[in-house]
């Protein structure tokens, strides 16, 4: 009998809960697997889909967002030996899991801690209640590969957000089987939208582009790339979250810095009845 040939796995890009090819029908080879080169059409058509799915998901309750998010982590309990395999270390792979549900756990707390009544003078009740910014660009760290990815990605929708990632090039295939994760769960599709590819192709349309509302440069390791995109994110006033470089520490307590730069707040104002 002849030798068996194995058959190349082919990832995909993840858009609007689907894994179309890239529109410009490009790849290149990872880990002997078959990976998109995401091109500028495949950037738009992202945000078009993440676009779509803002107004159910900022619109589902707080609780329904932190039982989809833990439903993602159970998801990933069930597929560690795949990352495993993929060779994400099994200590990042737990870590990633309980991250998934720290954040989960947050959603419906976020109002509680950051919004509240504010005391006015007068027969008003002045409320101010924190709202998700919108479709959210992310280039996500390179390493490490799972753990920072779902450290960018997680509190990024928790709030409500929808996002757009732009994948490390050098190690997408951990973050598109997570996409295969988030498929299988509850999480609409749209909400979480990724790109692989060259990063110098795919995010500067995405700060430039007048329907994204905050971009997070954390995996923008060029400096003159990180200036480039600031000032395209300018033109429409984008959030900006660019934080300092390279010594982070993804193992830390994550804190809710990210879940905060992501959020707007919302005041007002009602007349008391008499």
């Amino acid at each position: 009998m002849s030798e068996r040939v194995a058959v190349r796995k082919t990832y995909k890009l993840y858009i609007g809960g689907k894994f179309p090819r890239s529109e410009s029908g490009r790849s290149y080879i990872v880990q002997d697997a078959n990976v998109a080169l995401s091109s500028r059409k495949d950037a738009r058509d992202a945000v078009v889909a993440a676009r779509a799915a803002v107004k159910g998901w900022a619109g589902a309750t707080a609780y329904n967002r932190g039982q989809v998010l833990y439903r993602v982590a159970e998801m990933l309990e069930g597929r560690r030996e795949q990352f495993v395999a993929l060779g994400v270390p099994g200590e990042e792979v737990d870590a990633a899991i309980d991250r998934w549900v720290w954040y989960a756990g947050w959603s419906d707390k976020l109002a509680q801690v950051y919004g509240g009544a504010n005391p006015v003078a007068g027969p008003y009740f002045n409320i101010s209640a924190p709202e998700p910014t919108g479709v959210v660009a992310v280039v996500a760290p390179e390493r490490p590969a799972l753990l920072g990815l779902v450290s960018v990605i997680a509190p990024a929708i928790v709030s409500g957000n929808t996002v757009v990632v732009a994948a490390s090039p050098a190690e997408p295939l951990a973050a598109i089987t997570l996409a295969e994760v988030l498929a299988t769960s509850d999480l609409p599709g749209g909400v979480v939208n990724l790109l692989t590819g060259k990063i110098s192709e795919t995010v500067p349309t995405l700060a430039a582009h007048m329907d994204v509302n905050a971009i997070d440069l954390t995996g923008v390791a060029d400096a003159g790339l990180a200036a480039e995109l600031e000032i395209k994110a300018a033109e429409n006033l984008k959030r900006v979250l660019r934080p300092a470089p390279a010594d982070h520490d993804w193992f830390a307590d994550a804190g809710v810095t990210r879940m905060t730069a992501l959020l707007e707040t919302k005041t007002v104002w009602h007349p008391k009845g008499v």
